[in-house]
């Protein structure tokens, strides 16, 4: 049995990818997909088909032109979501745009919108994760959005405050980000690598795991962004894990044991202080963490901007 196999069995693994055809080779149990890796798969001209289609659809229903791009690229998120879900037995995450990360009613907003969207293509709702940024507006809609019945995942999710606030507004998932973690503690200690054993992200993945299993939060617990196959490995046990193509490709190459690490059993017993999360907390948290403070602003751009790229595709095609 191959490394990702038997990670398989403790773990859900998730294809971290746009690119239908990745998922469809590696045959994860869910999909997640987020701006810049959308702006990566529709510059594949497999996709172009739904590209066309996105275009067509938005333009037939969009009277003002100043929205168009936009109400594409939502339909766009849908085409690609829709399409990963008939390779996928499980969920597919679409992210909300990142500019509205700050707010929260604009956030609840486009969720129903790009819902609606999945309603009107057939989807069933239930396998649908709607990404939201894990600021305090975005675990504020989020919470909204929950109690309405529609699926969230929060992402850019660098700290433990963050962690416990989307925990505690009952978040169907969180994705906290090992690789970039990893990042900034490597550019921080000015070092090449960082071991395993004393990676800041695994420490992060495995904290917020066992807070949230030792009392009983029912939101689920998927690393992301990793940099090693080294370091889905040492998470062996989350819930989920969602794993880029390369990394796949990697773990599908070797037969290294791949023994449970985490495990909720162990955590039940384990001596944690339980955090009691409101506003205030979860800002001065935020500010004492350099790290979670750095990496969320820059992820929020950065996602900000590859939404740009890929408005700027679409306007070149709408103009071709």
């Amino acid at each position: 049995m191959n490394s990702l196999d038997q990670l398989k069995q403790h773990t859900v693994v998730v294809a971290d990818t746009g690119d239908i055809d990745s998922i469809a080779q590696h045959k994860p149990q869910d999909a997640t997909t987020n701006p810049s890796l959308l702006f990566k798969a529709a510059q594949m001209p497999q996709y172009d088909g739904l590209i066309e289609d996105a275009i067509s659809a938005a333009s037939a229903r969009q009277t003002k032109d100043g929205g168009l791009v936009d109400a594409i690229i939502d339909r766009l998120s849908v085409n690609f979501g829709r399409r990963i879900l008939e390779i996928v037995p499980g969920r597919v995450s679409t992210e909300v745009d990142a500019r509205l990360s700050f707010d929260m009613t604009a956030t609840i907003d486009k969720a129903y919108q790009l819902i609606e969207l999945y309603k009107e293509a057939g989807v069933d709702t239930n396998r649908v994760l709607i990404k939201i940024a894990s600021t305090w507006e975005g675990i504020r809609a989020a919470e909204h959005l929950e109690r309405n019945g529609i699926h969230c995942n929060l992402t850019l999710l660098f700290g433990f405050g963050q962690a416990v606030a989307c925990a505690e507004a009952g978040a169907t998932l969180i994705s906290p980000f090992v690789g970039r973690i990893y990042d900034w503690y490597k550019a921080a200690r000015k070092v090449d690598q960082i071991p395993v054993a004393d990676d800041p992200g695994v420490h992060s993945v495995s904290q917020i795991f066992n807070y949230f299993k030792k009392f009983g939060y029912q939101t689920e617990v998927m690393g992301a962004s990793f940099r090693t196959k080294e370091q889905v490995i040492a998470l062996c046990g989350s819930d989920l894990l969602t794993i880029a193509p390369n990394l796949l490709a990697e773990l599908s190459a070797i037969s290294t044991d791949v023994p449970q690490q985490l495990n909720a059993t162990d955590a039940a017993s384990m001596s944690i202080n339980r955090i009691d999360m409101n506003e205030p907390l979860f800002r001065w948290m935020l500010n004492e963490d350099a790290m979670a403070t750095e990496k969320l602003a820059e992820g929020i751009r950065g996602f900000a901007s590859d939404l740009n790229k890929l408005r700027d595709l679409l306007q070149k095609r709408l103009k071709g």
